[in-house]
């Protein structure tokens, strides 16, 4: 298993070492959005106005936790099935999204837009939502709080445990596979 800090200064040397397949285990802060709130993010790109949440360099899990049970920092945490952001990914990609965690295959425009700007799509296991809360130490809510569940939250992963699903070089593990 590679261990991957997202804080460091080098991720986009290190996740270019990574290839489809590969399992990974990774620590630091990543923003959940799903479909309500990649909408809303490109209604502020649209207008010219400034992202709520730094995207370069960075990674979005798509997901929309639950309200945290007492003692915990976040409720269930599980995947959603990232072809519903293709649409909005490769642009996100362009202004330096350095990677995407979710579940399932990606459409053929967003694997070359992953090729072209040199970022990573990882694949968590669907359906292990209470599992993977487990590796969340922390939880904030950071934009759209109108959103509820599918508001953004910048959450700290310590070793979640993902596949590569498409690496940079665009080779993925749903055509391999």
């Amino acid at each position: 298993m590679i261990e991957i800090e997202l804080d460091s200064t080098d991720l986009r040397a290190i996740l270019r070492t990574l290839r489809a397949g590969d399992r990974v285990s990774l620590s630091g802060p990543v923003y959940t959005a799903r479909d309500a709130a990649h909408k809303r993010l490109f209604e502020f790109l649209d207008a010219g106005k400034e992202l709520p949440i730094p995207i370069r360099g960075k990674v979005v899990y798509y997901a929309g936790p639950t309200p945290a049970p007492p003692g915990r920092p976040i409720g269930s945490c599980g995947p959603t099935t990232s072809s519903r952001m293709d649409v909005f990914t490769p642009r996100l990609l362009e202004l330096g999204l350095a990677g995407m965690i979710g579940k399932g295959e990606r459409s053929r425009e967003v694997n070359e837009a992953i090729k072209r700007f040199g970022a990573v799509y990882f694949c968590a296991l669907g359906g292990a939502g209470a599992l993977i809360s487990r590796h969340v130490v922390s939880a904030r809510e950071v934009a759209f709080p109108d959103l509820g569940c599918e508001s953004i939250k910048e959450i700290i992963l310590a070793g979640l445990p993902l596949t590569v699903g498409t690496d940079s070089l665009g080779n993925s593990i749903f055509k391999e596979n």
